[in-house]
């Protein structure tokens, strides 16, 4: 283009109304969020998706008018799943957001090239998401859930408020990485809690009561759930058959707690979906997921139902009350 050509265009750009001037600099950017969500509406997932949308908002990603929000639930199956890909894809997203690791790695088996931004993966490295928590080193990075050393934290504080436990049954995925490193490590601290553990099995609720009715028959009985889509499947029923059994029972986050469970310890996944919003903002801004680290979660929370515990009969120690982020009474 002619000199004079390129001052006569931009004269004429500047001569347009401020509304179309803006709608040309501020293209609308994709974002997909795909959760494996096994109950519909389950806070679980939902606050993660509404912790997404307020910091991108924060940060000046307004939906309708520089961000289309593409939202994707899937149940947490490879079937649905896939189909749940294969739709976000042909929108041709900027960026995917994923709830975590049942969900980032049937995407990445897929798509090596768009962004991905994983909210609250158990073990990132571990489950080959990625090459190490400070280089990621692909298309993708996020923020991990917690390592396998919370997993011995849960039954140590099973203990604290449950002295009297001394046989936990496990509920466990045995068909994914994360709930054999979550088992592995609760098993590696049970003889010096002198606990014996044994797994049970999320796959149906048949197998789900037989496990808890077996531990339930045992003088000192307890369970430690588990974090997994599968086993959130689950959750009401677990927390019945808890509650029908009087077995003190440990989960891993407050919306357990919140529905009756007796004691939680595990990250807040609605703040690490804020933080992870940052993560958006740069990459739609021109950084590589392979130079932004992995992080870990600023902190982690111990909630406690004290109605539940009166009704097992169970006086929570002081102790244990004063490092309680909330105590549900």
């Amino acid at each position: 283009m002619k000199r004079r050509d390129f001052i006569a265009s931009v004269a004429a750009a500047s001569m347009l109304p401020k509304t179309v001037r803006a709608q040309q600099t501020d293209a609308v950017r994709r974002v997909a969020i795909l959760v494996g969500e096994a109950i519909e509406d389950d806070p679980y997932y939902e606050g993660r998706i509404t912790g997404m949308k307020e910091g991108l908002r924060g940060l000046g990603w307004v939906e309708g008018r520089n961000l289309r929000l593409d939202i994707h639930r899937a149940r947490p199956n490879a079937a649905d799943i896939r189909r749940h890909i294969d739709e976000l894809l042909a929108a041709r997203p900027d960026v995917v957001v994923t709830s975590g690791g049942t969900t980032t790695r049937p995407m990445l088996q897929t798509i090596s090239t768009i962004p991905i931004v994983f909210i609250g993966a158990i073990d990132p490295v571990g489950a080959g998401l990625v090459e190490s928590l400070a280089r990621p080193g692909g298309n993708v990075t996020g923020f991990s859930q917690f390592d396998y050393s919370l997993s011995g934290k849960w039954l140590e504080l099973l203990k604290d408020i449950a002295p009297a436990v001394v046989r936990a049954g496990v509920i466990r995925d045995a068909e994914v990485t994360a709930g054999i490193g979550q088992f592995a490590v609760i098993q590696s601290v049970s003889g010096t809690l002198g606990v014996d553990v044994v797994p049970i099995s999320p796959l149906d609720e048949r197998r789900i009561e037989t496990g808890i009715d077996n531990i339930s028959r045992s003088q000192g009985g307890g369970l430690v759930v588990t974090s997994n889509a599968t086993i959130t499947a689950h959750r009401e029923l677990i927390i019945k058959l808890a509650a029908r059994h009087g077995l003190p029972t440990i989960y891993p986050n407050r919306t357990w707690v919140d529905r009756g469970g007796l004691i939680s310890y595990g990250p807040d996944l609605v703040a690490s979906a804020r933080l992870a919003a940052s993560y958006v903002d740069r990459i739609l801004k021109g950084a590589r997921p392979a130079d932004l680290p992995v992080q870990a979660p600023t902190g982690y929370e111990l909630i406690i139902n004290r109605k539940t515990a009166k009704g097992l009969g169970l006086t929570i120690p002081p102790t244990v009350l004063t490092r309680a982020d909330e105590v549900i009474e």
